[in-house]
C-alpha cells in the first residue's frame, strides 16, 4: 500500500467519523423540528375536524330543541324521551346531573362546548329554556377518524420526504464544512511525508560518520562531544522511525517470523548505552534466554524502542530501569516520575503529551497501543507519582 493510499485511508476514516457524528446530530434535531411541526399539523387537523362537527351539530340541535319543547309542552300525554337518528343525546339539570340519556360514551364533559373522546364527538349546548329541566343538551356522533388517517398519511409522507431533503442537504454542508479540514489535513500531511524523507537522508550521514569517528583515537573532551551528537542523532533516528510507521508501515500488512526477543531487547538496550551513560541510569536485568515470538521484527522493535525511550525520558538522574523478559510478558519499569492515576488511561492517546517540558511528540505509546491491538497483546500499566512507572506487555496463551 503506497502511502497516498494509507494517507487517504486514514482522511477517509477521520472524515466518516466526523460525518457521523455531525449528521447524527443533524437527524436528530430535524426529527424534532419535524416531530413538533407533525405535532401542531395534527392539532390543527383536529381543531378543523371539531370546527366543522360544531357547525353541523350546532345546526341539527335546533329541531332537536323543538322535539324537546314538545315533549315539554306535551309531558302529560307523552313521556317518551325524543330521540334522532342522526346522533345520540342526553340532558342534565341545572347541577349538571343526568335527567336521561342515549349516549354511547358516558363520561361527558359539560364545561368544553366540543370535544373528541374515545372515539365520539360530543357537542354541548345550553338551551334558553329549561325544556324537561335541562340545563344542558349533549349531543353525541361517533368518529369516523377519516381525518385522522388523512393527517397520518400527511404527515408521513411529507416527513419522509422532508427527511431525504434535510438529509441531502444535511450531507452537502457537512461536506462543505469539512472541506477546508481535509485540505489542512492533506497539507499537514505532505508536510510530514516530505519532511521525514528530507531527515533520512542527514541523519543517516550524521550516524554514519559518528560511527566512523568512534574509531579514532579522539581526546577524552572530544569524545563526550561525539558522543552528545550520537545520543541527538540516534534520538532524531528514532523520531524518523516513528513518523515513517506512523504516516506508512501501520498500514502495510505485517511480515511476521520468528523473532528471538531476547537477543533483540539485549540489542536495544545497547543501542541506547549512551543515553542511558549521559542520564547515569543503572540497568538491572531479568531476561530469559531465547524468548521467541512470532511478530513483525520491526513492529516490535518500534514498541521496545518506545518504551525504553521513555523510560529513559521521564527518569531522573542517577535513576534506574529494570529489565524483565519471560515468554509470557516483558516488562519494563523505571524510577522517574510517574504518572498520576486519572492521566494513566490517556498515555495512549495520539499527540498526548502529559509533561511539555521533558519533549516528545506524544505518538510513541500510540504507536505502541496500535502494535499491541494487531497482536492481541495486553499493556498493563502502573505508576506511582515521584516514584516510577512500570509498563508491562503481555502475550496471549496462543501467540
Amino acid at each position: 500500500m503506497s502511502v497516498s493510499n494509507a494517507t487517504a485511508i486514514n482522511l477517509a476514516r477521520s472524515e466518516f467519523r466526523s460525518l457521523r457524528a455531525f449528521f447524527l446530530l443533524y437527524i436528530l434535531l430535524s426529527l424534532l423540528i419535524l416531530g413538533l411541526l407533525a405535532g401542531f399539523y395534527y392539532t390543527y387537523e383536529k381543531e378543523q375536524m371539531l370546527s366543522g362537527w360544531r357547525l353541523s351539530l350546532q345546526q341539527q340541535s335546533q329541531s332537536y330543541l323543538a322535539a324537546l319543547k314538545f315533549r315539554h309542552d306535551h309531558i302529560s300525554r307523552d313521556y317518551t324521551y325524543p330521540r334522532d337518528a342522526r346522533f345520540q343525546s342526553a340532558i342534565y339539570d341545572i347541577d349538571r346531573q343526568l335527567i336521561f340519556s342515549t349516549l354511547d360514551n358516558p363520561d361527558t364533559d359539560l364545561v368544553r362546548v366540543i370535544r373528541l373522546d374515545k372515539g365520539y364527538i360530543q357537542f354541548v349546548l345550553q338551551p334558553e329554556y329549561y325544556y324537561l329541566g335541562a340545563k344542558y343538551l349533549v349531543l353525541e356522533v361517533k368518529d369516523d377518524a377519516l381525518w385522522h388517517q388523512n393527517a397520518l398519511r400527511t404527515i408521513t409522507i411529507t416527513a419522509l420526504g422532508s427527511i431525504l431533503l434535510l438529509a441531502l442537504l444535511g450531507w452537502y454542508i457537512a461536506k462543505l464544512f469539512l472541506r477546508p479540514m481535509r485540505r489542512a489535513i492533506r497539507l499537514l500531511d505532505r508536510f510530514i511525508k516530505d519532511t521525514t524523507h528530507e531527515l533520512n537522508t542527514p541523519v543517516t550521514a550524521i550516524l554514519s560518520n559518528i560511527e566512523t569517528l568512534q574509531t579514532l583515537s579522539l581526546d577524552p573532551k572530544t569524545q563526550k562531544k561525539i558522543n552528545r551528537i550520537r545520543i541527538a542523532s540516534r534520538t532524531l533516528s528514532t523520531l524518523y522511525d516513528d513518523l515513517t510507521y506512523l504516516i506508512l508501515h501501520h498500514n502495510v500488512a505485517s511480515q511476521d517470523e520468528k523473532v528471538d526477543l531476547s537477543a533483540l531487547l539485549w540489542e536495544r538496550i545497547d543501542y541506547f548505552h549512551l543515553a542511558l551513560e549521559q542520564k547515569k541510569i543503572t540497568v538491572t536485568t531479568a531476561i530469559e534466554a531465547s524468548v521467541i515470538h512470532k511478530i513483525d521484527r520491526r513492529k516490535i522493535s518500534r514498541v521496545i524502542d518506545n518504551l525504553i525511550s521513555n523510560a529513559i525520558k521521564y527518569n531522573r538522574i542517577g535513576g534506574s530501569i529494570h529489565f524483565l523478559l519471560t515468554p509470557e510478558l516483558l516488562s519494563i519499569e523505571d524510577s522517574g516520575q510517574g504518572i498520576a492515576k486519572e492521566d494513566i488511561p490517556l498515555i495512549f492517546d495520539r499527540y498526548m503529551r502529559l509533561d511539555k517540558v521533558t519533549g516528545g511528540f506524544g505518538i510513541g505509546l500510540n504507536i505502541v497501543a496500535k502494535i499491541a491491538k494487531e497482536y492481541g497483546l495486553t499493556i498493563d500499566v502502573t505508576s506511582e507519582l515521584e516514584k516510577g512507572t512500570r509498563i508491562e506487555l503481555k502475550w496471549s496463551q496462543d501467540a
